[in-house]
């Protein structure tokens, strides 16, 4: 009886041994990573690129009489805002005045005996070479009498824009000859800003889109640039000279010699551009590579990319390694590995909101 007993346990034993031996060999079924997809597209919009820049005054100009005399006042201190025909400085008029007035009277006076000559001519009392000497005359008196108006007027010096005084050569009861600089000013109403290119930006100016530029003093404000010139010869470092026009703004400070970031937008001759999200796109051993999924094997494989940009939006703008309509994974990058099968988390429907039906 004992020796059935230790057999019956001796075989339940075994029976139990032999059972976790099977259930051992049974293969545990591995759940699949579930990871947001993104398909690729095509890019048809612009491209962009940076470079650093230089506010300067679009027009530097020193102002003289064209007259000479003594300085009877310089109004404007440097620095000092003037507006477009404002007073700026003015010569003594006395000796203008006079000699004005007594051109005007002689101006009156060959007039009248050139008009009555004229009178005579038409009705043929006198000869044409009377009448000849009388036009002539009169036009020589003409052409006096306006350029000492021009003088006496030339007196006054005014502003030719609006604009800052940058500096006085001058000041009152100094005597001027004619042409020599007596005020500076800046123009206050627009800016140069400068930048310098490479040839490869040089070579596709056509491309160029618009013009904008940015300042560090001035956060989130945006100022729209015009082209006007790019110098057809390099310099010394191969690069080539760009110049814009930046327009001022009210209620902005903007001064020469501000650095600024010059942003050029253009659009690619020939596009075969594809944009997607950001976040599929991370670093493996210095490269940048995606995971592209195979919706017929539901797996996942690495591939290499090449980012040309990237944009506001949250895109990545791909040159190469990837074309459209493919399928990149943008979210659980991180937790795959190369073949392995994935579940497509499902977008949110847009008829059943919430997912309550």
């Amino acid at each position: 009886m004992i020796m059935m007993r230790k057999l019956v346990i001796l075989m339940s034993g075994l029976i139990t041994l032999f059972g976790a031996c099977q259930r051992s060999k049974v293969p545990r079924e591995v759940k699949n990573v579930t990871v947001k997809t993104d398909t690729v597209e095509a890019h048809e919009g612009e491209l962009s690129i940076v470079y650093p820049g230089k506010v300067y005054a679009a027009s530097d100009i020193s102002l003289s009489f064209r007259v000479a005399g003594p300085i009877i006042a310089v109004l404007p201190e440097e620095g000092a805002f003037v507006k477009k025909g404002q007073l700026l400085a003015e010569i003594d008029p006395r000796d203008y005045k006079i000699q004005l007035a007594a051109t005007e009277a002689e101006y009156k006076q060959i007039k009248g005996e050139a008009e009555r000559v004229m009178e005579l001519y038409k009705r043929g009392s006198i000869a044409i070479n009377d009448y000849e000497k009388a036009v002539y005359g009169l036009k020589q008196i003409t052409a006096k009498y306006e350029a000492h108006k021009n003088a006496l007027r030339d007196t006054r010096l005014l502003a030719p824009f609006d604009g800052y005084v940058q500096k006085r050569f001058y000041d009152a009861h100094e005597t001027v000859a004619a042409g020599y600089p007596v005020i500076s000013m800046i123009n206050s109403n627009y800016f140069d800003v400068e930048i310098d290119i490479p040839t490869s930006d040089y070579v596709r100016q056509k491309q160029f889109k618009s013009f904008y530029c940015t300042f560090d003093v001035f956060p989130g404000k945006v100022f729209p640039l015009e082209l006007v010139e790019v110098t057809r010869k390099a310099n010394l470092n191969q690069l080539y000279h760009m110049k814009l026009r930046l327009k001022a703004v009210d209620d902005v400070d903007i001064a020469a010699g501000m650095s600024v970031n010059v942003t050029i937008e253009y659009v690619p001759l020939v596009s075969q551009l594809v944009a997607i999200p950001l976040s599929a796109v991370f670093d493996k051993n210095g490269s940048s590579v995606v995971w592209v999924y195979n919706p017929t094997s539901a797996t996942v494989s690495l591939r290499e990319v090449d980012v040309k940009q990237l944009l506001k939006s949250g895109d990545a703008i791909i040159q190469a390694g990837l074309q459209a309509g493919e399928i990149v994974v943008s979210a659980g990058v991180h937790s795959l590995e190369e073949g392995m099968k994935v579940e497509v988390l499902k977008g949110a429907s847009k008829t059943n909101v919430g997912g309550l039906l």
